[in-house]
């Protein structure tokens, strides 16, 4: 395995900023962008007290043959572990140090979850990218606008809708190879097909769409040697999506969503210290049923919204039990159910109070070979009243400050609140400061609650974090740069507990306090008016209980080169640094700590339109250099690997 230091990252993104040097460009103004997340309503971007990051419908154009997982990985302070190995690997959320629980996910503005899970995450193995029109990302504690879970970060996705015509039809079809770095077999193992149709008659916006991904050709876990090979574990999927939108009035639209997602896929276990279980009687599937309403009305003064959601998922494993020599079945199944009504008054220019009510219930039930669980008593709700107040002043500050009173019903009352200033220097160029102080608090799931494992008397974490930081523009604009610098405690942490004397195994609270640190840059340019680059670099610290699978460094350096207005090429670098993982060894229920080394990886993608505006052509190459490397300890990565494909607007 190939070992690099953290000074060929460091190297890598100053030769990187190195090509910063004023040439003719077309000039820009991230900071004029508009953002939700921070609020839950459209704002300027320089009216935010936070540094969000934006990816938008170009941006993933930019990605093109790219999984949601992959592009969100390349974020400045957010790594999606998993998205480099069998696309049936689940996958773990890290953002400044957190880990699944303490990242909120949102389609649409409306949090999902799955109620069963451990850590109550949102597999986003289940949505295709190519159904997502952009994606906010905003760090930090958030609870006061968004509630439990959202400790370290929000993932606000947005899907597609309809466009400004009366109807438009698109089709895509991807094929690429799905190898790892000792395999190679170049021929069709990666499908990726779909179709839609979406537009807008008078007063009436619609969206349609389905999608269908296949893959093969991949063990999920690593061989133990070249001469050795496991069998594969296919992953499929299937997504249908449906929205509506009615602008009943000038001031009232309604609107309406339902999707269908199905996935499938072999999976492998730890068996002992020899290796793993590999058998093609293990699969799992999981689907998935979300629908909703959410009305918006709009008034002289202000603005109200209800989001409201309804997700069912249920995730059933089909496993061979090696020690009995029989075939195990477990099903479970969760549902969730969101009202989040939210109003914004305008008392004046500069002043706003935004006033919101949140209502959750969650449940569960499951059947395995260790017992069932019955979701008339597996089950919780939570009821949140929360405000925020935003001022704006004419000489540049910006205030944003509220709390939130967090009402459940297995935990009572928990309080929360964040104060979140700015300020906007009226100089030659924008730039712009950000502190902010904020808490979180992260409840148990039912499954830490309630399964085989479950210990009733676990109480929710907690966390507060600090940050400042800033975001400023250069040259003409062609040049934005930010940066921010964060330090967070944890406390009352949940964690998974092993009584080697008794043989049991629960969930527990660790007492103390946990900390952890680090400071998240980025910068853009637009070198001239058909190259732009854009580099990143991500330091984090934590303590050692929080520490396994964080990069303490990682980098990520773009550069776009567009000759013409149909014509694109991509070059992507990414450097991630030594992690800490364990291996669990299933036979006698040890675990050993081990170190992954560090790793580069090199992508390059050229894309080309055939007919401008109608039909458009791709192809990929992911890991040129055939990069050995583990993500996590015992799992099979991706080597070199290739994608073609086309997309069709009708």
């Amino acid at each position: 395995m190939k070992k690099n230091s953290t000074t060929s990252a460091f190297f890598a993104l100053v030769a990187t900023c190195a090509w910063a040097q004023e040439q003719d460009s077309v000039k820009v103004n991230p900071l004029k962008e508009v953002v939700i997340s921070d609020t839950k309503f459209a704002q300027r971007k320089e009216k935010s007290g936070k540094i969000i990051e934006v990816i938008s419908a170009k941006d993933l154009a930019q990605k093109t043959g790219q999984s949601l997982a992959t592009v969100l990985s390349q974020v400045t302070g957010v790594e999606i572990n998993g998205n480099q190995s069998a696309n049936g690997k689940n996958l773990g959320y890290y953002i400044r140090g957190g880990k699944n629980r303490q990242v909120l996910i949102l389609i649409d503005g409306i949090p999902v979850t799955d109620a069963s899970g451990i850590s109550l995450e949102y597999d986003l193995r289940l949505l295709p990218v190519e159904q997502v029109e952009s994606i906010e990302v905003m760090k930090g504690a958030a609870s006061t606008l968004y509630g439990t879970g959202a400790a370290t970060g929000v993932i606000n996705i947005t899907l597609k809708k309809g466009s400004k015509k009366e109807i438009e039809g698109n089709a895509y079809l991807n094929i690429g190879s799905n190898n790892t770095s000792n395999n190679k077999k170049y021929n069709g193992q990666d499908f990726n097909q779909g179709i839609s149709v979406n537009g807008n008659y008078k007063k009436v916006n619609y969206f349609a769409g389905i999608n269908s991904t296949e893959t093969a050709n991949m063990s999920q876990i690593a061989s133990p040697n070249e001469a050795f090979t496991y069998e594969d574990d296919r992953f499929s999927r299937q997504n249908a999506i449906a929205k509506f939108g009615f602008k009943a009035t000038e001031k009232l639209s309604l609107n309406f969503f339902g999707n269908y997602d199905r996935l499938k896929n072999g999976y492998d276990l730890t068996f002992d210290n020899t290796g793993f279980n590999d058998t093609a009687i293990n699969t799992t599937t999981s689907e998935q049923v979300r629908f909703g309403f959410s009305p918006k009305y709009q008034y002289r003064k202000g603005e109200f919204i209800l989001n409201s959601g309804f997700n069912k998922i249920v995730r059933d494993y089909t496993e061979f039990n090696s020690f009995s020599g029989t075939t195990d079945y477990s099903v479970y199944e969760s549902r969730n159910v969101v009202l989040d009504g939210v109003n914004k008054y305008n008392i004046n220019k500069e002043f706003a109070v935004i006033l919101g009510v949140n209502y959750q219930f969650n449940d569960m039930l499951s059947e395995t070979p260790f017992g069932n669980i019955e979701n008339q008593s597996t089950k919780f709700n939570i009821i949140d009243g929360y405000s925020t107040l935003v001022y704006h002043f004419d000489f540049g500050l910006n205030l944003n400050a509220g709390g939130r009173l967090n009402n459940h019903s297995a935990y009572g009352n928990n309080f929360v609140y964040n104060f979140n200033p700015s300020y906007n220097f009226k100089t030659a160029f924008p730039l712009k400061l950000v502190a902010s102080y904020s808490t979180a608090y992260i409840t148990p799931s039912l499954y830490q609650l309630y399964s085989e494992y479950g210990n009733a008397n676990v109480t929710p974490e907690k966390n507060a974090t600090a940050e400042v930081g800033f975001e400023t523009q250069l040259l003409s604009g062609k040049l934005k740069w930010d940066a921010v610098a964060f330090y967070r405690d944890q406390t009352n942490s949940i964690d998974f507990f092993y009584n080697p004397t008794t043989f049991e195994s629960y969930y527990v609270n660790i007492n103390g306090t946990n900390k952890a640190k680090g400071v998240e840059t980025e910068m853009t340019y637009e070198l001239t008016a058909k190259i732009s680059l854009n580099a990143n670099y991500t330091f984090t610290q934590v303590d050692k209980a929080l520490d396994r699978l964080i990069p303490k460094h990682k980098a990520n350096a773009s550069l776009n080169y567009q000759p013409n207005s149909r014509t694109l090429f991509n070059v992507n670098y990414q450097y991630f640094d030594a992690r800490k993982d364990v291996f669990f060894d299933g036979n006698t229920f040890g675990v050993t700590g081990v170190v992954l080394d560090s790793y580069q990886l090199v992508n390059c993608l050229a894309k080309y339109e055939l007919v401008k505006g109608r039909l458009s052509i791709f192809a990929t190459a992911t890991n040129i250099f055939n990069e050995t490397f583990v993500e996590n300890i015992g799992y099979a990565t991706r080597g070199r690997n290739f994608k073609v494909g086309l997309n069709f607007v009708l």
